[in-house]
């Protein structure tokens, strides 16, 4: 019994060795298992840390460079704009004329053309208040648009070049020569001359109307006023166009003789349709004072 127990016990740790050695090897590869499936699962997030941090490090670097070059090229841009900034107001500043003196024809014109134009609309705002004939309401709003633009421009001159908005010695002195001798200017009908002579200073320019000529023309009304408007701006013009003939022919500044060029030919038109006017109304144009 004992051999044979002695059997079966062999038998037995025989059958059970296996068992126990196959279960140990079940458990190290069950272990084994577990830690590759551990490894696997916090290996590859690392691994993916590691190529996002590779990545984002790049992408730094990348940005970082970018960004030097484009201070760089502000930089060199920025000194470039400034040389460029400095040498054209160089040439701005070096380029510009001075501008004309306040003897010079340029500033005479704009001065007595002003006072000119500024009574022309005054006369004609009181025609389109007073008057009822719309041949005559036209035309004083024609003047009054024209010339007070004009007069706008002038007195723009007059300040841009620092001189004073009214002349400081007698009218017109600008028309005549160096020498003091008048100049003879073509009169309207291009024909009869006009020469300007000394005016004494505060007094009116030929053509324009004296204080008692704008007070009856105040106390006039209906058809008599439009006839004493149409002489009385008529006169205005032809005294007018002397000057604006004379600058347009020597002004130093080109926008100077342009603007006396075409208010040569504006006031020659509305001069003539004056005429056609008084004619209508059996009336005659004033006499130039």
């Amino acid at each position: 019994m004992f051999d044979r127990a002695g059997r079966v016990r062999s038998e037995r740790t025989a059958a059970v060795r296996p068992r126990a050695a196959g279960t140990g090897c079940g458990a190290d590869n069950r272990r084994s298992a577990v830690r590759a499936r551990r490894a696997d699962a916090h290996g590859a997030p690392m691994t993916i840390e590691r190529d996002l941090g590779a990545e984002s490090a790049a992408e730094s670097a990348s940005h970082g460079r970018r960004r030097r070059r484009v201070r760089a090229a502000v930089a060199v841009l920025t000194l470039l704009g400034g040389l460029v900034l400095g040498i054209g107001g160089t040439l701005l500043v070096t380029s510009t004329p001075a501008p004309p003196g306040e003897d010079s024809i340029d500033v005479g014109f704009a001065q007595d053309m002003s006072i000119h134009h500024s009574q022309a609309v005054e006369m004609s705002a009181m025609a389109l208040t007073n008057s009822a004939d719309p041949a005559v309401r036209t035309l004083a709003y024609d003047v009054i648009t024209t010339q007070q633009s004009q007069l706008g421009t002038m007195q723009g001159w007059l300040t841009l070049w620092n001189r004073s908005q009214l002349p400081t010695g007698e009218p017109m002195r600008w028309m005549r020569s160096p020498t003091g001798t008048s100049e003879s200017m073509p009169g309207m009908d291009g024909h009869a001359t006009m020469s300007p002579a000394p005016t004494p200073v505060g007094s009116p320019m030929p053509g324009m109307a004296t204080t008692a000529e704008l007070d009856a023309l105040r106390r006039t009304t209906g058809p008599a006023f439009d006839t004493l408007y149409l002489q009385l701006l008529l006169r205005h013009h032809q005294g007018g166009l002397p000057m604006a003939r004379h600058a347009a022919a020597t002004a130093s500044e080109a926008a100077v003789a342009a603007l006396a060029q075409q208010i040569t030919e504006t006031q020659e038109a509305e001069a003539a349709t004056m005429t056609q006017l008084l004619a209508a109304r059996g009336a005659t144009p004033l006499p130039m004072n």
